[in-house]
């Protein structure tokens, strides 16, 4: 999930309330990845949310159900901020952890296109779907990116 559309100063969105032991930290690790992947906002320590639809409110009583599975405590919430200044700061938090996640991913593929070693078929494959399905701007830079990705996804001529 990677594009979150649009949110307005009425928007209802899906919380998520969470604890886990600290003890084994395999599952605190396997939540932490599954909501970065779903770049959740973090409201505060054990709070996150995500815009209300159907497909966030799934995702995040998934992650509630593994919380709940691993001894944890988790509930899920449909909320609506109760002021417009909140609706904003909210929206304004889930623009800049966008804008974070898309660089992150801009950087990574710069290194992995960069590196040394030839990166496995796999790893470009997951770069460059990631950066074609992220709801960012058009910017030359994810352009460049996404074409040197593609060049190296290409078979390359000695091989055919």
């Amino acid at each position: 999930m990677y594009g979150h559309g649009m949110v307005t100063a009425s928007s209802e969105w899906v919380l998520l309330a969470y604890r886990l032991p600290r003890e084994p930290s395999g599952p605190r690790v396997t939540v932490w990845r599954k909501l970065r992947r779903l770049r959740v906002v973090q409201l505060v320590d054990g709070l996150v949310g995500l815009p209300a639809s159907a497909q966030n409110r799934e995702q995040l009583d998934w992650i509630a159900d593994e919380v709940l599975e691993a001894g944890g405590e988790a509930w899920t919430w449909i909320a609506t901020p109760g002021t417009k200044a909140q609706q904003r700061a909210l929206a304004a938090k889930l623009a800049e952890t966008a804008a974070e996640d898309h660089n992150a991913l801009l950087d990574e593929a710069e290194a992995v296109l960069s590196a040394s070693d030839r990166p496995h078929r796999r790893t470009l494959k997951r770069l460059h779907d990631e950066l074609r399905i992220l709801d960012a701007d058009d910017s030359a830079r994810r352009r460049r990116v996404l074409k040197q990705l593609a060049d190296a996804l290409a078979p390359s001529k000695a091989a055919r």
